[in-house]
């Protein structure tokens, strides 16, 4: 046996040296270990930034949207009997009412919808980080309200400046419907990452819009919960909640979304696991041209005693020698080209396009073996007919013909 391994080592040694007689046999094996290890690297690094980017989304939606939220079915549903009641039960969450108007932003000639959130300052700070950086240092008074960064730049305003409000719900004045009009103050303005977000949210206090909308103290048009585990603990709170209301996740109004991006990171791993898969055609027509090539000597090996499964086995591991070395080289290349753009700021993103500035990656562990285990399972395949022509070598022409 290990006589027979020694021989098998021998030759793999010999087959993969450069032979200056015929040098594109080792040319095609070269190209298929580097085709194999840049489709490795390429495909490790495309699955890291697709997950970075879902991932960031995830945590901006999973901010603005806020985890869970609770509604109403009918009006009055929501209450602060009901906020009692759920801060009562579920001690370690988070709770922050709210009312909220469609609006249209002015300033000038300038328009941009969007909603108005009444809310209370010390709830809203406990849910949404974002939003509460900016309650931090609001004065006091009512009116007060805070934007998102993108619509100050849009409009070309700062902080202190008065901005109009055109409430959508109109009501009668003698013989004609006028819309709402009020005028809000800008004390704080908020970065959320996604421009979306901070053109469309702004945020006041629960009694300033409760005024505004004739809206009684005790009712709201939902509760936002903050919980690091929303689909853990979304149907524990289905369970306590009375008929009249419901709840949902911040995914349920992401679903096409998701799904787009979850489509779009497959067919990307497909796309690039082809370009493994054109360099295992190198792999093939590499061992080919070996058999072509060392047909006399397969043929000597055979009649000296080798059966034509060692020799199957033997053309079988020269190509997995040359799939493996490539995809351990594309393994670590890819590895170091992650840790490279997550260290240091090589590449700068639109801020107001993409959630984040840098760029985002995440590869998971999921990712990577099924990059490893799909390139593998190639080099094999690939491996598996030139070897099997090997085996199938007749001595005697051959060495006839010899």
């Amino acid at each position: 046996m290990k006589t027979q391994r020694s021989l098998t080592n021998y030759l793999l040694r010999r087959f993969l040296r450069f032979d200056r007689e015929q040098p594109f046999i080792f040319l095609s094996a070269m190209l298929a270990f580097l085709g194999i290890m840049l489709g490795v690297m390429v495909l490790i690094i495309a699955m890291a930034l697709m997950n970075g980017f879902d991932n960031e989304f995830k945590k901006k939606l999973t901010i603005m949207n806020y985890p869970l939220t609770i509604v109403p079915r009918f009006y009055g549903s929501v209450n602060t009997s009901l906020l009692l009641d759920l801060e009562h039960d579920f001690p370690q969450l988070k709770f922050s009412p709210y009312v909220a108007a469609s609006v249209i932003a002015r300033s000038g000639s300038q328009l941009e919808g969007g909603y108005l959130f009444g809310v209370d300052y010390q709830a809203e700070r406990e849910v949404n980080p974002v939003v509460a950086k900016a309650l931090e240092t609001l004065p006091e008074g009512n009116f007060k309200v805070v934007v998102g960064e993108a619509l100050l730049e849009s409009f070309a305003m700062t902080e202190g400046d008065r901005l109009m409000y055109i409430f959508t719900q109109i009501e009668p004045g003698g013989l004609a419907v006028t819309p709402k009009l009020k005028r809000f103050v800008i004390a704080g303005a908020f970065d959320s990452g996604l421009s979306a977000y901070d053109k469309a949210y702004s945020y006041t206090d629960l009694h300033s819009l409760q005024t505004i909308m004739h809206l009684p103290d005790n009712v709201y048009d939902g509760i936002h919960i903050m919980t690091d585990d929303p689909q853990a603990v979304i149907e524990e709170v289905r369970k306590v909640l009375p008929a009249g209301v419901r709840i949902k996740g911040w995914w349920e109004d992401n679903v096409n979304f998701f799904a787009a991006l979850e489509l779009e990171k497959r067919s990307l791993f497909i796309v690039l696991m082809l370009i493994i898969l054109i360099a295992a055609v190198n792999i093939i027509s590499s061992l080919l041209m070996t058999v072509m090539n060392r047909r006399s000597e397969i043929a000597l090996l055979i009649s000296l005693g080798a059966s034509p499964a060692q020799i199957k086995k033997l053309f079988l591991k020269l190509g997995v020698v040359i799939g493996i070395g490539g995809i351990v080289t594309g393994a670590i290349l890819g590895l170091s080209g992650v840790w490279v753009l997550q260290t240091f700021d090589i590449i700068s993103l639109p801020k107001h396009v993409y959630p984040t500035a840098r760029l985002a990656l995440d590869l998971s562990w999921q990712d990577f073996v099924s990059i490893l285990g799909g390139a593998f399972a190639i080099v094999v395949l690939s491996s598996w007919y030139p070897a099997k022509k090997a085996s199938e070598v007749d001595v005697l022409t051959v060495l006839r013909n010899e």
